[in-house]
């Protein structure tokens, strides 16, 4: 672990080679008023938008839209099937039927789904405008990083796992609160500089309060998504292998909630975090070329009981595409007998090249989590 003591509150990185720009993002997050105790950045740490991929702070009495992130929500799912193998035959049929059943990129339902798969309307002001729109996005699975996976564990069983988050909806509450909280930070005055990209709400607000609100919103609707695809692809699974369902983990990695660390009641954000209190399963996955994991947390407290929620980005999308070789990559993916979804120069973006080493990450957080189950990727669908 790297320990950075040069600002106003200690950083500590799991990541012990971050870039330049992670670590600048961390100072600003160092140096805020509200900082509770230390700012940490976790393995597989990047370069964000105001707070690193791979950041956990606790903060005194504020939230941070941006320290929750873009994608509120987003988070994984995995489950455990009965089946000890699958032919690759019916891994084609299942990919294949997957790809017709589950909208992906910026495609949604074209008929809207049961309201039974959405949270309640709240009132709020984004959640009034988008409530409706909400029920075309539940069960579909977004761009960018998300993806179905269907993986073999070294349990004995076939897994697969979903990365998905809030959608749409989740968009614009951040980007609304966001907007808020720097025009209200202006009129206080605030010693945040605007430049940083890390305004905040003092909790007591009303516009804090309604962030909450939508932001709880948003993270129940990103679970209920996640849930709906997984339904979807197990009855995929059920009618051609007649596999039954084992096991079930659903969790998020961009959120904010209260928690209780050194004896202090704080608010602590999340970006590309994951939970990891003593005895709690979570998942990190790799990228479509290598393992994933099941684990279960430690609790180690200098990390605000987190860890890592993947490998995290080496390269950005544009330096993926211009960079990475097209064919390097599918002779890789291929030569490992994966369905994979890279097939164009667009698609570099979400190479495996364009990820850290998974095996890195995970040995810089053994002190974070122990691994339960590793997954290897057999099938991939990418938005």
């Amino acid at each position: 672990m790297l320990y950075i003591d040069s600002e106003k509150t200690i950083i500590k990185s799991w990541c012990n080679y971050p870039e330049a720009g992670a670590i600048e993002q961390m100072k600003n997050l160092a140096n805020l008023p509200f900082i509770f105790r230390q700012a940490c950045l976790m393995p597989d740490g990047h370069q964000g938008y105001g707070m690193p991929i791979g950041g956990v702070i606790a903060t005194k009495n504020v939230i941070i839209p941006n320290a929750v992130g873009l994608d509120i929500g987003c988070g994984m799912l995995a489950v455990k099937t009965s089946l000890a193998s699958i032919t690759r035959d019916d891994l084609i049929k299942v990919k294949q039927a997957i790809q017709k059943s589950v909208p992906v990129g910026f495609k949604h339902h074209s008929e809207k789904r049961s309201a039974d798969w959405v949270p309640e309307p709240i009132g709020c002001t984004v959640n009034e405008v988008q409530y409706e729109n909400s029920k075309f996005q539940v069960g579909t699975l977004g761009g960018g990083n998300h993806f179905i996976e269907i993986q073999e564990g070294d349990d004995g069983h076939i897994w697969f796992m979903i990365h998905s988050g809030s959608r749409n909806v989740g968009l614009k509450v951040a980007q609304h609160y966001d907007k808020i909280a720097k025009n209200l930070n202006e009129l206080w005055f605030t010693s945040v500089p605007k430049s940083s990209d890390l305004a905040f709400l003092p909790i007591e607000t009303k516009e804090a309060k309604d962030y909450m609100a939508e932001m709880n919103w948003c993270l129940a609707f990103s679970y209920m998504n996640r849930q709906h695809m997984a339904e979807v692809i197990f009855n995929i699974m059920k009618d051609i292998t007649g596999c039954s369902k084992r096991d079930e983990i659903n969790i998020h990695h961009n959120y904010a909630r209260f928690e209780n660390h050194y004896r202090q009641d704080v608010m602590v954000h999340r970006k590309g975090a994951t939970s990891a209190k003593l005895g709690e399963r979570g998942i990190i996955p790799g990228n479509q070329g290598t393992k994933s994991y099941i684990v279960e947390g430690l609790g180690n407290p200098e990390s605000f009981e987190s860890c890592s929620h993947g490998a995290g980005r080496k390269l950005g999308r544009k330096d993926a595409k211009a960079k990475l070789s097209l064919e390097d990559e599918i002779r890789d993916l291929n030569s490992k007998g994966i369905l994979h979804s890279v097939r164009y120069n667009k698609d570099l973006e979400e190479a495996p090249g364009a990820y850290k080493d998974i095996d890195v990450v995970m040995k810089e957080q053994e002190d974070l989590v122990k691994i339960l189950v590793t997954l290897k990727p057999l099938a991939v669908v990418k938005g």
